[in-house]
């Protein structure tokens, strides 16, 4: 299922290119248009869900697997340290309402975060 004016969905859909990293049957893998660190990739369900949230409630193992991706590529492409992030609602910084992990390495991060 997809929403037809997500972006996130149209790029699962191939309607706009992305530098795709790993893609599967229920999860896609890609590099963020405006990195925030050297290694800054976007994991997303190939269905919509507007947040991780509703992916949890609704497929839990989904969850499991954009987590188990995540840990896969940042093993593949050699950071021995990484930082997941999930921004859930506009408050917490989320801007594009199709659920979505971060996965950002290659330098330092400082805690807490901004």
């Amino acid at each position: 299922m997809s929403e037809p004016s997500c972006l996130f969905c149209k790029i699962v859909a191939g309607e706009i290119p992305a530098s795709i990293v790993a893609k599967t049957d229920r999860v896609t893998a890609f590099h963020d248009i405006t990195p925030q660190a050297p290694t800054h990739l976007l994991i997303i369900p190939n269905q919509h869900f507007a947040t991780m949230a509703e992916v949890a409630a609704a497929d839990p193992k989904l969850v499991g697997e954009i987590v188990a991706l995540a840990d896969q590529i940042a093993k593949e492409i050699g950071l021995d340290s990484y930082r997941s992030n999930i921004n859930t609602g506009a408050g917490a910084g989320q801007s594009v309402f199709h659920a979505h992990l971060h996965l950002l390495g290659g330098r330092a991060f400082a805690w807490p975060p901004g």
